[in-house]
């Protein structure tokens, strides 16, 4: 693994003029349009369980397609393929010669429809499906994950599960190891109970508040999808994302309430078991994503980490002057780390 001197190319993140500061990075990015020129993608449906499918969107290199790395890149919660930073890591890496996948999460992108079922923390498996249908019906011959937020828990955590041969581990038996090159995540949220209470502070209740809106609305739809399996009432009384994690995601995804959910579905569990090489970025001034101290240990413990927390950036943010680049600097960061592998 390379060392934090060598391991990336790209300037030290330094905050665009006006743009300083945790709140100001993260809602910024969120405010500022931004326009994309990539080419339609390929549609992919790829089962990851029996009849339950996630949306794929499939950019492949004109030429040499299985020769070139393939980028499976995961979004965040209440995210889709089409986030801003999806189509970002898409263009980057078109650009660098990668072939880029950009994987909803269950239910997202318009797919609601599809199964009664939600998504959650814990679901790292998918992406190990995701990667053995491109294996198996493309012929890759290398891909690495990439995730933001909530899904760069899920890239960590299929990282640390296929190093310590967990229970995904099995679905890749057939497959050479050497395939997976690597693993790029921004603002990993791998301490999820840290991150949900974080959430509950008073300076982050614009965000709570937002995560509520959208979970409440997807959840009464699935409702109205699934009668028989949803029941909106539960959702009364609900003021934290905490109390949505215990009284919907747990109850209807297997755990035993919020805390058994946020124990069991963290990367922070197996993050030292990573056994390729990885890029975890963070901001200090992240308003809501925290990191333990003892996660930082197992961190610091991994040589095959590289881990990069910068001052400012806020949350999935990142934004930089603009020179020679559109200034989206932790995309830059992602797609310079992955060229390397």
């Amino acid at each position: 693994m390379e060392t934090l001197q060598t391991a990336l190319t790209v300037p030290p993140f330094r905050p665009r003029r006006g743009l300083r500061g945790g709140h100001i990075q993260t809602l910024a990015s969120y405010f500022l349009a931004r326009h994309f020129h990539l080419a339609p993608a390929e549609e992919r449906l790829v089962e990851v369980e029996p009849a339950i499918s996630v949306l794929c969107h499939c950019h492949w290199q004109p030429e040499g397609k299985q020769a070139a790395l393939t980028v499976i890149i995961v979004h965040g919660l209440e995210g889709s393929s089409e986030s801003e930073y999806m189509l970002g890591i898409a263009e980057k890496g078109l650009a660098a010669g990668m072939n880029v996948v950009r994987v909803n999460q269950r239910n997202c992108g318009g797919t609601d429809h599809m199964a009664p079922t939600l998504y959650n923390s814990s679901l790292s498996n998918d992406l190990v499906a995701v990667a053995t249908n491109l294996m198996e019906q493309d012929h890759i011959t290398r891909f690495a994950l990439a995730g933001f937020s909530m899904g760069g828990n899920l890239a960590l955590k299929a990282a640390g599960e296929w190093g310590s041969r967990a229970s995904s581990s099995h679905a890749l038996a057939n497959h050479d190891p050497e395939q997976f090159r690597g693993v790029a995540v921004v603002c990993p949220s791998l301490d999820l109970a840290a991150s949900a209470d974080a959430l509950h502070e008073r300076g982050n209740r614009l965000y709570e508040k937002y995560f509520l809106w959208k979970l409440d609305r997807r959840f009464r739809a699935k409702a109205r999808l699934f009668p028989d399996a949803f029941d909106p009432s539960r959702l009364q009384g609900i003021k934290s994302l905490r109390e949505f994690d215990d009284k919907i995601t747990a109850f209807y995804c297997g755990f035993h309430g919020a805390s058994d959910y946020y124990a069991r579905a963290g990367a922070a569990n197996v993050v030292d078991k990573i056994g390729v090489p990885a890029f975890i970025l963070h901001a200090a001034s992240d308003p809501f994503i925290r990191i333990t101290p003892e996660t930082r240990r197992k961190i610091a413990a991994n040589p095959n980490i590289l881990f990069v927390e910068t001052e400012d950036g806020g949350h999935c943010s990142f934004l930089a002057d603009p020179k020679g680049y559109d200034g989206h600097w932790a995309e830059l960061a992602v797609i310079d780390f992955l060229s390397r592998l």
